[in-house]
C-alpha cells in the first residue's frame, strides 16, 4: 500500500558550532555559526524514503522559519524527498506553535504517516510530536528505535524500521523505554517521532544535489494556515552553565573515598 508521508526539518546549529551566549542574555551570538537539519528529523527523512521506497508513496517534508530553512529542505530534497513545504516566520516560535502549524498542514496534505525527530538540539524539548498526535486525534509511537537483527550492512541500508502491516492500516513500532525496547502497534494515520539509534541516514548524491536546486517549494505563513504564531512560552533570560573546577590528584584511596563522602557528599 503506497504511503504518503509527513517529514520534519528543522533547522538547527552545528553542534560542532562554539554556542555564545549574547551580553543580554537575550539569545546567543548567530555571527560565525553553521546550521544544518535536526539529525533526528534527518533520520526521519530517512525512514520515510525507506517505507515508501518498500511500499510507494510520498515523502513531504516540511520546515519552519526563515528563507534559510530552505537550505535545509533542498537537503531533504537530495535525500529523495518528494516535496518541500516552507511556512514563512520570523521571530520566536514556542512548541505549542510549531504543533499548531504542523497540525494545519497535516490537514491540508492528509498524510498516512506523520514521522518527527524525538526532539530537536537546539532545545531538546521532545514536545512537538506529542501535541500533533494528541491535536490531530492520531496514534502515537514515541522514541522508535530499532532491534538488533542478523541483516547484513547492505539489507539494514534500506530496511526500514517501522514496519507496515499486511493490510497497510497501521504500523509496528520498537521504541525505547527506561530499561530496554517495547514493541507498540499504532493504528493509521499516526504520529512516530525517531530515536538516535533507529537508521543511518544516506549521503544526498550529486545527482539529487542538482535536482533539488530546481525543484519547487511550497509557501505558507501562519497567516495563511490560520495559526497564531504568538509564543506563549518566553524565554527571559539565558547564561552560561558555571565554569568546571580543575580536578585534583589524590594520593591514596582513603583520602578518595574522604573527599567523595565529605567534600562531594557522593557517598
Amino acid at each position: 500500500m503506497p504511503l504518503k508521508i509527513l517529514v520534519t526539518a528543522k533547522r538547527v546549529e552545528d553542534a560542532e558550532s562554539k554556542i555564545k551566549v549574547n551580553p543580554a542574555g537575550t539569545g546567543i551570538v548567530p555571527d560565525g555559526l553553521k546550521y544544518k537539519i535536526n539529525p533526528f528529523d534527518e533520520i526521519g527523512v530517512e525512514e520515510a524514503l525507506r517505507l515508501t521506497a518498500k511500499h510507494g508513496g510520498e515523502v513531504v517534508v516540511v520546515s519552519i522559519g526563515t528563507k534559510d530553512v530552505q537550505e535545509q529542505l533542498r537537503h531533504a530534497l537530495a535525500m529523495g524527498a518528494h516535496k518541500a513545504i516552507w511556512v514563512n516566520h520570523t521571530g520566536p516560535l514556542d512548541q505549542l506553535a510549531i504543533a499548531g502549524l504542523l497540525q494545519k498542514i497535516a490537514e491540508k496534505e492528509k498524510p498516512d504517516l506523520a514521522i518527527l525527530g524525538k526532539q530537536a538540539i537546539d532545545d531538546d524539548q521532545n514536545q512537538v510530536g506529542q501535541y500533533l498526535a494528541e491535536w490531530l486525534g492520531w496514534a502515537q509511537a514515541t522514541f522508535a528505535s530499532k532491534e538488533e537483527s542478523l541483516e547484513s550492512d547492505a539489507e539494514k541500508s534500506k530496511t526500514p524500521a517501522l514496519k507496515l502491516a499486511a493490510d497497510g492500516k497501521s504500523i509496528t513500532v520498537v521504541r525505547e523505554v527506561d530499561g530496554g525496547l517495547q514493541t507498540v502497534e499504532a493504528p493509521l494515520p499516526a504520529v512516530a517521532t525517531t530515536e538516535l539509534r533507529l537508521n543511518q541516514p544516506r549521503f544526498a548524491s550529486l545527482p539529487g544535489i542538482m535536482k533539488a536546486k530546481s525543484k519547487p517549494i511550497e509557501e505558507h505563513t501562519p497567516a495563511s494556515l490560520g495559526v497564531d504564531a504568538t509564543p506563549k512560552l518566553t524565554v527571559t533570560k539565558l547564561e552560561h552553565p558555571p565554569a568546571r573546577k580543575a580536578g585534583i590528584k589524590v594520593p591514596d584511596v582513603a583520602t578518595l573515598v574522604d573527599k567523595l563522602k565529605n567534600e562531594a557528599k557522593a557517598l
